[in-house]
């Protein structure tokens, strides 16, 4: 919903408290330098600030790594802030130098090789977070994490801005909460959240930068003073991320709206957690509005919103209006990121091409045009492959495409001229909407969800702790006990109903391909489990016992398969379990025609027709009855005509 910049650091020399008393009259003039040199890249003249930086390293300027890093920062601003790939490089051989033991010519250059080497960590974590690499950010700003208490203030607060907003990113929900409370209790970086009196938070709220979406200014300055001036911006965009992560927590706090989009944004993102839908959707399009009429609109902007309409109509089942937004939200997003290649790093980090074609594929799924979601599945698809999640909506995409061209095949062969087109066989891994392919996503998607669910984190909070909660224990190491089940990223973490109904789900689904593929043995034990699953829902059930009694038919098991096809358990399945899914079985009524037709083909395959027959003169509903009567006439055929009789 709402993204956040993050800057880069453009430092200098030691800050004058901290230095030594300049009396060496060198000493002055190479401060003096260091100002100029600051000033001037301030003022964009990026040209002049290299010529200072290499008069200072002409001089014999003792803190190399600091005019080293200085020099890397000015020049990728020079270029377009295009050419992070060099700068990356940079930081990344700055930061490995740090690390190597060796001597140093003396204090000073040791104490700014270390601020050097920090500023590198934080910069490179910076442009990992930019390119969505945001487990590699994690790693990279970790050291700094780890002794965040040591660090100046100012840098703490850039250090923690970024891991808060990387724990968001990757869906980290419970571990971000406790770290803001390490934040707040311990280190004293952010205040309390909100009251509900807005006079008391209104001069917190106002100091949210107004443009933090599309700022692209570094913080330059000569040494800590200039950076701690820096501070209270940061504390707006700590306490924009405080307020996030407390809605993300469905925590109660008052939004006080300051009239930036971000705030207001995150006003119909709690509207949409308490599921008012339609307040959400006023918000948002208030925010279209405003920022429309005040000429402030942007790409970002305008795609964060369709998109975010797109989810509200995708929630409500909306389908045709959430593909809709959703196709605007792509068209925006190309506009913001036509060649990445040769955007700078917030444009880059802008783009959400995969997670809306993600929502995209979801609506056109429900839209029941399967070709057009498998399409729009294989981007994110890319970039989120330990997704159970996104493997299943893959293998259903492939099933209904082939669903829908027996459909169409049936159809075909009774006109009178039906056409033939020949059959190209094709490899299985090549990533198209057939059932080979559909195989491979629910093997990919049952691998990793046996893998979660043995990993799975049950947080058991009793009434008593809810009475009478422990008191904060806001210390280095135990924020990072929390655990958060975000399997599903980009989607919110997943609780354990939903991991179980998304692993009888795909068990479903890989015992119905299988036996379309002929694969009776793997369609009975994926009937099997589906059936052994805990917390099953009626209609799994239902196609649990259907699935392993269609295998067992076509394995010469009828007796066995009678056992899964008694018509007497259907009775006992509840009647809204079928009417609100999105299937061909809307009653029970429907459940009991196909599960007595099923079991009438089970007994005349044992040969017990008159059984059978009785069976079937019930089975009047439209999704059974041609396929009754075919089934009847053929065993009237069977038995022969009765004697005395008139044929049926």
């Amino acid at each position: 919903w709402i993204g956040s910049v993050f800057l880069f650091l453009f430092i200098f020399g030691m800050d004058s408290a901290e230095s030594p008393t300049k009396t060496q009259a060198g000493e002055d003039e190479n401060y003096s330098l260091l100002c100029q040199a600051h000033e001037q890249f301030n003022n964009s003249e990026f040209d002049r600030c290299l010529e200072l930086l290499q008069e200072l390293e002409t001089r014999g300027e003792s803190s190399g790594p600091v005019l080293r890093h200085n020099r890397a920062v000015v020049s990728y601003y020079k270029t377009g802030c295009t050419q992070h790939s060099v700068l990356l490089k940079e930081l990344e051989a700055l930061t490995a130098d740090a690390d190597a033991p060796g001597d140093v010519s003396s204090g000073l250059s040791l104490k700014q090789g270390a601020a050097a080497a920090t500023v590198a960590r934080y910069n490179r974590a910076v442009i990992y977070y930019h390119r969505h690499m945001f487990g590699t950010a994690l790693e990279k700003l970790a050291p700094l994490v780890a002794r965040l208490e040591a660090l100046e203030k100012a840098m703490a607060a850039l250090v923690a801005t970024l891991q808060l907003q990387l724990l968001l990113a990757t869906n980290q929900l419970n571990r971000a909460e406790a770290f803001l409370d390490y934040l707040q209790y311990k280190l004293n970086l952010v205040a309390t959240a909100p009251s509900s009196n807005a006079a008391e938070e209104a001069a917190v709220v106002g100091t949210a930068p107004p443009s933090a979406a599309t700022n692209s200014s570094v913080v330059a300055s000569p040494g800590g003073a200039a950076v701690e001036g820096a501070v209270p911006g940061l504390g707006g965009s700590l306490q924009l991320l405080q307020l996030i992560t407390l809605v993300l927590n469905r925590k109660p706090v008052v939004i006080q709206e300051d009239g930036t989009p971000e705030y207001a944004a995150l006003k119909a993102q709690q509207y949409y957690i308490m599921k008012d839908f339609q307040m959400a959707a006023k918000q948002l399009m208030r925010i279209n509005n405003e920022c429309t009429q005040a000429g402030t609109i942007t790409p970002q902007l305008s795609t964060c919103i369709a998109n975010n309409m797109g989810v509200i109509h995708l929630r409500v089942r909306h389908y045709a209006i959430a593909a809709k937004f959703f196709q605007n939200a792509l068209n925006f997003d190309q506009q913001l990121a036509r060649n990445l290649r040769q955007s700078t790093l917030q444009t880059m980090s802008s783009a959400r091409s995969c997670e809306i074609l993600y929502n995209l594929g979801v609506a056109m799924l429900h839209l029941r045009r399967p070709k057009e979601a498998f399409q729009c599945f294989l981007v994110p698809v890319k970039q989120f492959h330990s997704n159970p999640r996104l493997w299943l909506r893959m293998a259903e995409a492939c099933i209904m495409e082939h669903e829908a061209k027996l459909v169409e095949e049936e159809r075909q062969s009774q006109s009178e001229t039906p056409s033939t087109k020949p059959y190209a066989p094709q490899s299985a891994g090549v990533p198209e909407p057939t059932l080979e392919f559909a195989v491979l996503c629910l093997r990919s998607a049952l691998t990793l969800t046996q893998h979660y669910k043995t990993r799975f984190h049950m947080a058991a909070v009793s009434s008593e702790d809810v009475e009478a909660p422990e008191p904060k224990d806001p210390t280095q190491e135990s924020w990072r006990h929390p655990q958060d089940n975000n399997f599903c990223n980009p989607s919110k973490p997943v609780s354990l109903e939903s991991l179980e109904n998304m692993m009888a789900a795909i068990y479903a689904a890989h015992s119905f391909v299988s036996l379309r593929l002929g694969d009776h043995v793997t369609a009975l034990e994926m009937s099997e489990k589906l059936l052994a699953c805990e917390r099953l829902s009626d209609a799994h059930k239902l196609l649990g016992h259907m699935y392993a009694g269609e295998a067992l038919m076509l394995m010469d098991k009828a007796s066995e398969a009678r056992d899964h096809l008694d018509p007497t358990f259907v009775g006992t399945l509840n009647a809204f379990d079928f009417e609100t899914r999105d299937w061909q079985l809307k009653s029970v009524d429907a459940a009991q025609n196909v599960v007595r037709y099923n079991l009438a083909v089970a007994m005349a395959l044992q040969n017990d027709l008159p059984q059978a027959k009785a069976l079937l003169a019930n089975l009047t509903h439209s999704l059974v009855a041609n396929k009754a009567l075919a089934l009847r006439r053929f065993m009237d055929l069977k038995m022969g005509p009765v004697p005395g009789g008139t044929p049926s």
